[in-house]
């Protein structure tokens, strides 16, 4: 299991169990007509075709910053994502069409114990998945990750909704019901895309980190309260799993450039100890030697005489 808890495992992973379930229901519906089961086939689809974007964004995001590319490549994951939404928008109002089409017109299903059978194994094994991928994607910090397992994981629910449909079709004969649950699994397609692309456009407009980890920056910044005057002009923004952090650090006027240089390093390590893949940019100011108002002890302080 350990080659599936990498980024690009856990993609690959997804891809083949994604294939496999497409292949089974796009079988199962041919054979039922069941308009609900071709509904999470479209779904299962549009998962595949999230997974290969996926797996393609990943390997771009990987690399390392280079001359045309001097912050990284981590946008290319908030991009997929955002692809990821879209391909969901278009889905749901495909089964959308289809489902008003089939409540019009009418159609028999057959072999409703098949439907019935490949809901349960779908409902399981994207379960597994999808579980599996969150983990992943928490460890790594992988939003096109955490796209993947909340598409799948909206499969389940959809999936249990198609299964109980087909139950109660297959002992009262109420078709009717086919296109009417299909209309409710779009609904949770739709909404789920809804939440991917809210996430992902954020990064792509660099939206600040989230309060959570700024109170983290901002905790680790006062933690060296005797050993620097202040800090201001705090700005983040995140690029895929890439975090960025500028600010402006204010030292005592004394301070050596070397002490100061010291001072930044020793800043940097601490917040990419607190926040994964973190790139710290800090500007250095002096103090405005407003002696009576810092705590921090320097030769200056000692020579002005207290107000």
């Amino acid at each position: 299991m350990a080659m599936f808890s990498t980024k690009s495992g856990a993609a690959k992973l997804a891809l083949a169990v994604v294939l496999g379930l497409v292949v089974l229901k796009a079988v199962i519906a041919a054979i039922t007509g069941s308009i609900s089961i071709l509904a999470q086939t479209v779904d299962s689809f549009l998962d595949l075709l999230a997974v290969v974007i996926t797996v393609f964004s990943i390997g771009i995001a990987a690399k390392p910053a280079d001359k045309e590319h001097p912050f990284g490549h981590g946008k290319i994951e908030n991009i997929s994502a955002t692809v990821q939404a879209i391909l969901i928008f278009t889905a749901g109002g495909l089964i959308i069409y289809s489902a008003v089409n089939r409540i019009v017109s009418g159609a028999v299903i057959e072999l409703t114990e098949a439907g019935i059978g490949v809901m349960v194994v779908s409902i399981v094994v994207s379960i597994l998945l999808s579980r599996h991928l969150l983990k992943v994607s928490r460890a790594t910090d992988s939003l096109a990750l955490e796209a993947i397992a909340h598409n799948i994981a909206a499969d389940v629910y959809s999936a249990a909704g198609v299964l109980a449909g087909l139950v109660v079709i297959r002992f009262t004969g109420l078709v009717i019901l086919d296109p009417i649950i299909a209309l409710a699994v779009s609904l949770i397609i739709i909404k789920s895309a809804y939440n991917i692309i809210r996430k992902s456009f954020g990064g792509l407009i660099d939206v600040k980190l989230p309060k959570k980890e700024e109170a983290a920056i901002k905790s680790c910044l006062k933690e060296h309260v005797g050993q620097l005057v202040g800090f201001h002009e705090l700005r983040t923004r995140k690029a895929g799993s890439q975090r960025f952090i500028e600010l402006h650090l204010v030292m005592p006027k004394n301070t050596s450039v070397e002490e100061a240089h010291r001072m930044c390093d020793h800043l940097e390590q601490d917040l990419e100890n607190k926040l994964n893949n973190t790139n710290v940019t800090i500007h250095i100011e002096p103090c405005t030697v407003e002696c009576n108002q810092c705590s921090v002890p320097c030769s200056l302080r000692k020579t002005r005489p207290s107000r």
